[in-house]
């Protein structure tokens, strides 16, 4: 797995596949406060803890650097940014039976929108499992000599 890069200046628009799915019923949204507890356990369950942790981090922020979908009151989906390093993006994790509708393409759009808005001009994915994904959502490219990155093998996440 390698870092990515994205330039935020160049991102396809948010609107029309986040309303593309609001019309199919899933809700893409910035999380509440509230939230917090919910989406973390979800993420811890769904993913890992190191994901949690992130996740967590990401629910200190202001504004808050996490995106959610829900559809039929249900979790989803999420994706964080700002949660491992300044000017990271990540984690973000779709549950398996909703992969595949666009649910994280409006994730990674939303949250990658939200950075330009904070002044951002580019991104880092940070160790991104799914390349393609990425290079076909948002137009990232790999950093040469980027893995592992910033990601050390931690004895404390066995």
């Amino acid at each position: 797995m390698a870092d990515l890069l994205v330039r935020l200046y160049d991102l396809p628009p948010s609107g029309p596949v986040v309303e593309g799915l609001a019309g199919q019923g899933i809700a893409v949204r910035r999380a509440m406060a509230g939230e917090r507890s919910i989406v973390v356990e979800w993420v811890r369950t769904q993913g890992s803890v190191g994901w949690a942790g992130e996740c967590e981090a990401s629910f200190a922020r202001v504004p808050l650097a996490c995106f959610i979908a829900v559809a039929a009151e249900q979790l989803i989906g999420f994706a964080a940014y700002e949660a491992t390093c300044r000017n990271f993006f990540g984690p973000e994790l779709v549950h398996p039976d909703w992969r595949g509708r666009g649910v994280g393409r409006a994730l990674v759009l939303s949250a990658l929108h939200a950075m330009r808005a904070e002044g951002y001009a580019y991104a880092i994915v940070g160790w991104a499992s799914s390349v393609d994904f990425y290079r076909r959502a948002v137009g990232a490219m790999p950093i040469e000599g980027s893995s592992p990155g910033i990601y050390p093998v931690s004895p404390l996440s066995k």
